[in-house]
């Protein structure tokens, strides 16, 4: 096993994320030694990667050890857990605007993606239209069955695994019949290369609402959180998230959850950033007294 040191340019905040993820059931944290394992797969070899961190805030560091080829996991890592944004760059940004105190409460926040994009595009199916417990149980199950334990971590089911069920397998786990389908659907085109989940880091959301959206099971939310959460795109502002309309009524002291035109007006002054101004509300949303 290779161990690799990271510096991270400050702020940076590694403890909130993994406080996050400990909250779901598939994800490996431990909160005492302030470190996640992470699986990866390259050229469809699975892979465990350790990050831990041994830095601050002000001043972060970390350790990753796994087996396999070192500089792919690295990129990988970097990529997923978005150390190489400059977050200073983004709070100067933020500081000038409504949202000056949300982002000095949660400075150095970063927007981290899914593991796989494969997993996000799961997760959003199953977790449509679900109290946030039962889509984690949900998802778990999904997984527990479907998937494979390596080394203590729980990795994803391949899409050529799903593509064969029946929509009644996915039933017994209490899917729902249209979620059923949606999932064994979109697995399909992924394993006979109808979707292509690697194209999708070289299209534009343009593009890619114009590729997702003629999909059954999928809609403006599902393309934006793809965009968002599983390739990191920073200018998204998801108006009709429940979640960012009782942060804004909240933070502006409104008397009623904003209109989506009330939603733009205030808006503006966050751009090209919209997508850390929807991640810094949802943490107020979770963490502000």
């Amino acid at each position: 096993m290779w161990e690799k040191e990271l510096v991270v340019e400050p702020p940076y905040q590694f403890d909130q994320v993994l406080r996050r993820l400990s909250n779901d059931p598939l994800k490996a944290v431990d909160l005492n030694n302030r470190e996640i394992k992470v699986p990866m797969r390259i050229d469809r070899n699975p892979y465990v990667a350790i990050v831990q961190s041994t830095g601050t805030t002000a001043a972060p560091t970390f350790r990753v050890r796994a087996n396999g080829p070192e500089e792919p996991i690295v990129s990988d890592i970097k990529r997923i857990f978005g150390m190489e944004h400059q977050l200073q760059v983004i709070h100067d940004h933020f500081s000038q605007t409504n949202l000056s105190s949300i982002f000095q409460r949660h400075i150095g926040t970063p927007l981290m993606l899914d593991f796989h994009l494969y997993h996000c595009l799961m997760k959003c199916i199953i977790h449509q239209q679900l109290n946030l417990s039962f889509a984690y149980e949900l998802m778990k199950r999904f997984v527990h069955i479907y998937g494979e334990l390596i080394e203590g971590v729980w990795f994803d089911p391949l899409p050529e695994t799903i593509a064969d069920l029946e929509t009644d397998d996915l039933r017994k786990l209490q899917f729902s019949q249209r979620k059923a389908e949606y999932v064994i659907d979109l697995s399909k085109r992924i394993a006979d290369g109808t979707l292509c989940l690697e194209e999708w880091h070289h299209l534009t959301d343009l593009e890619m609402e114009e590729r997702l959206l003629p999909i059954r099971g999928i809609g403006p939310w599902t393309v934006q959180n793809v965009l968002m959460n599983g390739l990191g795109r920073p200018n998204l502002f998801p108006v009709a998230d429940i979640g960012i309309q009782n942060a804004i009524k909240r933070h502006f002291d409104l008397p009623e959850k904003p209109t989506k035109e009330e939603m733009a007006a205030l808006s503006k002054e966050w751009e090209p950033y919209l997508s850390y101004a929807s991640l810094y509300l949802w943490r107020s949303l979770e963490t502000d007294k």
